[in-house]
């Protein structure tokens, strides 16, 4: 049995599996969720449960968490029952949300004085990739500390890439969302047009999935769209707060992005009609 107690705060859809393999491996687990039912799988397997992200962080040598929006990130790292002021010295947290680039570094640099290390570790690969160990793991900080956790994100991801000092991860994870999110108007509109023409779009996607327009989200989640299936694998609502963090961050350094304002803007309206709580793929609605 390994004995590096990691604590996983934040079980949902992409946390649970990720904590899972984590458990799988043999390390001691201590987790906390807002909402404990969706830690049970996990405890009915033996990991331990919390009842504050305090009370994690006082046990553990490395600490990961995945929550869903900034303020979330702030209210579990930051006060006096929060994960820094709880930590162990030495010990090691690492946010994998995505986040705020700026939040990174403050999170850090309060980290730093009482003697806590911090990675930003937001990732990429939805749902699937978190159940097969395959997300690709953007990470910021310093660097042995990302040398110390390696071994534990190469159980959680195949792609893992150190990107520089704190912030750096989720500058990358911005770069990632807006590749992202202009590529999902694409691929939704290239499938509502082979339907308007009357092809079959699952014979389209024959075609046109392994040439120039081949990519991660017309093979993973164009078969979705076709199918009508828009169960969450990655929120509407957290992928709008990711693009207004990106259009935040893009203007802070005089950057214009056309194609991030427009499916914002899109996704957006989808939210307003009800679709907050479905997976990104559900843009194909407005099309369809």
């Amino acid at each position: 049995m390994k004995t590096t107690q990691i604590g996983f705060i934040g079980t949902g859809v992409m946390g649970r599996s990720m904590a899972g393999h984590l458990l799988k491996a043999g390390y001691p687990l201590h987790v906390h969720n807002r909402t404990k039912s969706r830690a049970e799988g996990l405890l009915r397997q033996g990991a331990q449960w919390h009842d504050s992200p305090g009370s994690v962080a006082a046990v553990c040598d490395v600490v990961f968490t995945i929550v869903g929006f900034p303020d979330d990130v702030e209210q579990v790292y930051l006060g006096d029952k929060g994960i820094i002021a709880n930590s162990q010295f030495g010990a090691i947290l690492v946010d994998m949300t995505t986040s705020s680039p700026l939040l990174a570094k403050r999170i850090y640099e309060q980290a730093y004085r009482p003697g806590v290390s911090t990675l930003d570790a937001p990732v990429s690969g939805g749902d699937v990739g978190a159940r097969d160990a395959r997300l690709s793991i953007m990470v910021g900080g310093d660097q042995p500390a990302f040398e110390a956790v390696l071994p534990l994100f190469r159980l959680m991801g195949t792609n893992v890439v150190y990107q520089g000092p704190a912030g750096s991860g989720q500058h990358t994870k911005m770069a990632n969302q807006i590749a992202i999110a202009s590529c999902m108007l694409g691929v939704s509109e290239a499938l509502a047009y082979a339907t308007r023409a009357g092809l079959d779009p699952e014979t389209v996607m024959q075609s046109i999935g392994n040439g120039a327009a081949a990519s991660w989200t017309l093979s993973n989640l164009g078969p979705r769209m076709i199918k009508g299936d828009f169960a969450p694998g990655f929120y509407v609502k957290h992928f709008i707060k990711d693009m207004r963090i990106a259009l935040e961050s893009a203007r802070a350094m005089g950057l214009d992005t056309p194609g991030l304002a427009q499916a914002e803007a899109l996704y957006q309206k989808l939210a307003a009609l009800g679709g907050g709580d479905d997976g990104t793929q559900a843009l194909y609605q407005l099309y369809r």
